[in-house]
């Protein structure tokens, strides 16, 4: 065999390698990422620009560190990766804390799996994405935890504002609004008006402030 055809043969069949194991790692990827985003994320958020970033970051981030990963480059290369995206945070629109999770979940696993070396092996791939998903899930299905929400209200009771007749006016705002307030907050008083307004506090197991936000990225 000439030494030409050597070459040639060994540089095929690097590059089949190579094509194959892509096609393993994209497809665990892939797979990974919609149960992540659509099965887990979806179903509670409805929020289709979120689902949109998530796969996008996740797949662009795959394949520039699979596409560019080397022995000197794949640690350096995943930690300037976290740095950008994490200035990026601040300098976007406000993104409730649950999503920035799911964000960096979805930045992980890119990595991850472009970035893990054939001598760990695919089942360890498969596992630590399996670690992942399961605790994204325990976590946001199956764990919960009262949250402190709040709203603003113009209240035109003022005779009940005095500290004495606290409760009072809490029990008020209960009927009429249908919460469970268990204590208020004076922003601002206007005795021209006989209107206060005020912040009531109340425990509810979701966040209503991240449910306006998810809502609101839907209009289109």
């Amino acid at each position: 065999m000439e030494p030409i055809d050597a070459v040639n043969e060994t540089l095929s069949a690097s590059g089949a390698h190579s094509l194959t194991d892509f096609a393993i790692r994209f497809g665990i990827n892939l797979f990974v990422i919609f149960v992540l985003v659509r099965l887990l994320y979806y179903p509670l958020r409805k929020n289709r620009d979120f689902l949109f970033t998530f796969f996008l970051f996740n797949i662009i981030n795959f394949l520039i560190c699979f596409l560019l990963s080397s022995a000197k480059l794949k640690m350096g290369f995943a930690f300037g990766l976290f740095a950008i995206f994490s200035i990026l945070r601040y300098r976007t629109v406000t993104v409730p804390v649950r999503e920035m999770g799911y964000f960096f979940i979805s930045v992980t696993l890119g990595i991850i799996n472009a970035l893990t070396t054939s001598e760990q092996g695919m089942v360890m791939l498969v596992i630590a994405n399996l670690v992942i998903l399961s605790v994204a899930w325990i976590i946001d299905h199956k764990i919960r935890v009262i949250h402190e929400n709040f709203k603003e209200v113009i209240y035109d009771r003022i005779d009940l504002i005095s500290p004495d007749k606290r409760e009072e006016m809490i029990n008020d705002l209960r009927q009429r609004t249908g919460l469970n307030i268990h204590r208020v907050e004076f922003s601002r008083i206007d005795f021209f008006k006989d209107t206060a307004r005020i912040f009531v506090f109340y425990n509810d197991y979701r966040n209503d402030a991240e449910v306006a936000i998810g809502e609101g990225g839907d209009d289109d």
